[in-house]
């Protein structure tokens, strides 16, 4: 989550559920000489890590975008292209990095560092004439399926969103138990494209080869989908799930009373919303959904991901030290402008309060990072997800639940979420639930060595079969 708009959690370093947003400046340098694609490779921790950017001009302006080949990100946005003679400067606010690099004389070669929360390491950049390639991802189903699939659309009238979508069914019988799939944090397509693998695309290949139907969507201004997530809040992606039940309700091989919902990360948060409301969902599977409320959660998801990364604790404590204070004048300031004052007050006596060594280390944040990181915490989303409790919801849901997670999670860990989910499944008279801690997988659900975002992209697996089982054999169950 927004690690997590977490984050759509999903990029290189990101912390899951921080949004990127793409902020581009103007620069007067001849943009010939940098337009292109720019490879090379650091040295992380004793692995070789390839990185490449991809620099673009739009009628004068520089936009640049980051690949991580070995990691399997690959476009991922930078917020700011900078340039100052021939010094080029790309940061991204969202993964707290930035490269610095000076041009040649030949204009073939930037010498310089990437430098990320607290580590500046050597990276020097080679123009290319091709972009790195996607990873393989074994998993991912081939063509032609054993199944129908088609292209499908449906409207939430409120929002004056149409949602495109991916619709897979059995070639034949009807009346099918049907899954509608809720993706997490951050603008997210359909299969929930994230580090070059699409979860979403396997666990719905998976469940219709099980007898299935499923519903997988572009989030709203994503893919084919219209409308905004801008002013949005998980509640507000709350009611595009409820069209497409209703959507779904409308299908004659769908069964209308076996419909039911899988959220994944942030979309463990929104099942719970639909299905305490509404009498049409038979069950829900949360795949690593919150269980305490957003702002304890960043900040713990912050502590564990810092140290996973090799951080060193006093950075890591700094850190999170300066989300505990913004984080209250979000949840207790009403007024914007005021907020804005009081965030930006913080970060600067935040950054004079540390010692010498963390503060070179950190860095002094200079006036587009300061408004950037003020703008994502003031966005809608992350107001209404640092101040939202799951717990009451979770209180009001009476159909079955089943909660699963990875024991190596970092973005949402078990130990500190699957209790209260099922202790408020517990309290509020539920009494068809099961709880699971999936041994040695990360939030993705993928078998992994550490649980570190830094992990996801160079596992060759994308979904655990042993955590699609569980999801499969349970769904089935419900209905006898």
């Amino acid at each position: 989550m927004h690690e997590e708009r977490e984050i759509n959690v999903k990029r290189i370093l990101l912390l899951c559920l921080f949004v990127l947003v793409v902020c581009t400046v103007t620069f007067a340098l001849d943009q010939k000489s940098l337009v292109g694609v720019w490879n090379g490779e650091v040295n992380f921790s004793g692995m070789k890590l390839p990185l490449s950017f991809n620099i673009a001009d739009t009628t004068g302006i520089l936009t640049a975008t980051m690949d991580s080949p070995s990691q399997g990100a690959f476009g991922i946005p930078m917020d700011s292209v900078k340039v100052n003679g021939d010094t080029l400067r790309i940061v991204t606010i969202g993964m707290s990095g930035e490269y610095k690099g000076v041009v040649t004389a030949d204009g073939h070669r930037l010498n310089g560092t990437w430098s990320q929360r607290g580590m500046s390491l050597e990276l020097n950049l080679e123009k290319g004439e091709k972009a790195a390639s996607r990873a393989a991802r074994p998993q991912e189903p081939k063509k032609p399926y054993p199944y129908i699939e088609e292209e499908v659309t449906f409207e939430n009238k409120k929002a004056g969103a149409v949602l495109a979508g991916t619709l897979t069914r059995p070639d034949s019988g009807t009346s099918f138990t049907t899954v509608l799939l809720i993706t997490g944090s951050g603008p997210e397509d359909r299969d929930e494209s994230v580090f070059g693998h699409r979860p979403f695309l396997v666990l719905a290949d998976y469940l219709t080869r099980q007898g299935m139907a499923v519903l997988r969507v572009d989030d709203r201004g994503i893919g084919k989908s219209t409308g905004s997530s801008k002013n949005a809040t998980s509640e507000d992606f709350a009611e595009d799930v409820r069209s497409g039940i209703a959507y779904l309700k409308t299908l004659k091989y769908v069964d209308p009373k076996r419909i039911g919902l899988i959220g994944h990360s942030e979309g463990g948060l929104i099942a719970p919303m639909v299905a305490a409301k509404s009498p049409d969902v038979a069950f829900i599977v949360l795949m690593a959904g919150p269980g305490i409320p957003g702002d304890t959660l960043m900040k713990l998801q912050g502590k564990l991901i810092g140290l996973a990364e090799g951080q060193d604790p006093k950075l890591v404590e700094a850190n999170s030290r300066l989300q505990g204070m913004m984080f209250r004048v979000v949840a207790e300031e009403s007024d914007t402008i005021v907020a804005k004052k009081k965030l930006r007050q913080v970060l600067e006596d935040w950054s004079s309060s540390l010692d010498s060594n963390t503060a070179k280390e950190v860095g002094k944040p200079d006036s587009l990072q300061v408004m950037m990181q003020i703008k994502q915490v003031m966005s809608p989303w992350m107001k209404f997800f640092l101040t939202y409790d799951p717990v009451p919801t979770l209180k009001k849901v009476k159909c079955p639940v089943l909660a699963i997670n990875g024991s190596k999670d970092l973005q949402v860990p078990p130990d500190y979420n699957l209790p209260p989910i099922e202790q408020a499944l517990k309290a509020g008279g539920n009494t068809h639930y099961k709880v699971v801690k999936l041994d040695g997988l990360n939030h993705l659900f993928q078998h992994c060595k550490t649980g570190a975002v830094t992990e996801y992209g160079s596992i060759e697996e994308t979904f655990a079969p042993e955590a699609m089982e569980l999801i499969a054999s349970w769904i089935k169950s419900t209905g006898k």
